[in-house]
């Protein structure tokens, strides 16, 4: 079995996912910043590679996935800008 580019680029995605959700888990007050961000970078690296390797169902779970972290930073940003 051979591994292509794209499915490097997912292997990323997936470890960025997963990587802020154990971040989230392990944290009492999460930096909303690094949560969010590593999810739509994470979601972004998937997107790459299922335009590749096409599978619908994960690409519009992807496209939720990347939704919901630009609405998480956009609640960030709002409440910093609040703060200041």
């Amino acid at each position: 079995m051979t591994t292509d580019w794209a499915t490097l680029i997912g292997f990323v995605g997936m470890a960025c996912i997963i990587g802020a959700y154990a971040y989230m888990t392990a944290k009492s007050e999460p930096n909303p910043y690094v949560l969010h961000g590593t999810n739509l970078a994470g979601a972004a690296f998937l997107t790459v590679s299922l335009l590749v390797h096409t599978n619908w169902p994960s690409l519009v779970l992807e496209g939720f996935w990347a939704a919901i972290a630009l609405w998480g930073l956009g609640k960030a940003l709002r409440a910093r800008s609040r703060s200041v």
